[in-house]
């Protein structure tokens, strides 16, 4: 996934910081610098910018839904094969869901104005005094469309993937939607791989390559919460983010001398080397919080 690393900051909007990779002016040059059908490189230049565009409002949509469910998001990174909204909405089902469907509902929004546009253009006769600029209109919804279908494919980590995952948190719990989303995922990549290999797309192998990697990723995470969910939980403690009690064991790692140890025995000490620590990680959803905020009430 792409990290601050590498990337140049653009602005911050909203307290959200928004990154591009170096790698995405790469992608820039080359996709401008094929033969189009506009009249000068210019306009070819202005639609990549458009799907910048359509991309950027597509992951703010994620982040301030995120922060609506209380949920972190103060970063963005654009790159090549998208965007990337760093969000980290409380562990309930409904939380994920909005926090994920937000972003294509920002493209299902999109797609009424920029066809109605086109409309109303036909009846003026922009197509005519304004060729080029109405030509990039058509091609910015069709693009604004494609992103909406490619996106809503039930493969993880796409955001359709991702929706299916949420959905299927309700039933079958945190660990196993998981599994299940990612193992379609993988299913989804043969076949994307399959079309790469038939249309001969370099692009679409890569973009193969980058769903396998997270499939992988979202498989060896579901099988690590689906061990932590069989282990025994400890009574009179409740993680605040996600309300799940704490596990039984010595299963915190020592930032200091690297022991393992049970943080609700010796209440935030390491018992090897009296080391202090003020936040504890919840091994559930990963949201670290002082331990005194630790309780079994539920929140209001």
């Amino acid at each position: 996934m792409p990290t601050r690393r590498g990337s140049v900051k653009l602005f911050r909007l909203a307290g959200i910081d928004v990154y591009i990779h170096w790698a995405w002016f790469l992608a820039f040059f080359y996709f401008t610098s094929r033969p189009h059908a506009y009249s000068n490189y210019g306009w070819s230049a202005l639609e990549i910018l458009s799907l910048f565009l359509l991309v950027l409002t597509h992951e703010f949509g994620h982040a301030l839904a995120c922060r609506s469910v209380g949920g972190t998001a103060n970063l963005i990174v654009l790159w090549p094969l998208g965007g990337v909204a760093y969000v980290a909405p409380p562990q309930r089902p409904g939380a994920q869901l909005w926090s994920i469907a937000a972003g294509p509902l920002v493209n299902v929004a999109l797609a009424p104005l920029l066809f109605g546009m086109i409309y109303l253009g036909r009846q003026l006769g922009w197509g005519n005094h304004f060729s080029d600029a109405f030509l990039l209109l058509e091609n910015v919804a069709l693009i604004n469309l494609v992103l909406l279908v490619f996106n809503l494919m039930p493969v993880y980590p796409l955001d359709g993937g991702q929706i299916l995952r949420s959905l299927l948190w309700f039933p079958f719990g945190r660990a196993h939607s998981l599994m299940i989303a990612s193992v379609i995922g993988f299913l989804g990549v043969f076949a994307l791989l399959a079309l790469a290999i038939w249309t001969n797309s370099v692009w679409k192998g890569i973009m193969a390559g980058f769903i396998l990697l997270n499939c992988w990723g979202g498989l060896k995470q579901a099988r690590a919460l689906a061990r932590i969910a069989r282990i025994p939980r400890r009574a009179g403690f409740a993680c605040p983010s996600c309300r799940i009690g704490p596990p039984l064991g010595e299963l915190w790692r020592c930032g200091n001398c690297g022991q393992a140890f049970d943080m609700f025995v010796s209440l935030g000490n390491c018992p090897h080397c009296a080391a202090h620590f003020s936040a504890t990680q919840c091994l559930d959803c990963g949201t670290a919080s002082p331990l005194t905020a630790w309780s079994p009430s539920p929140p209001p």
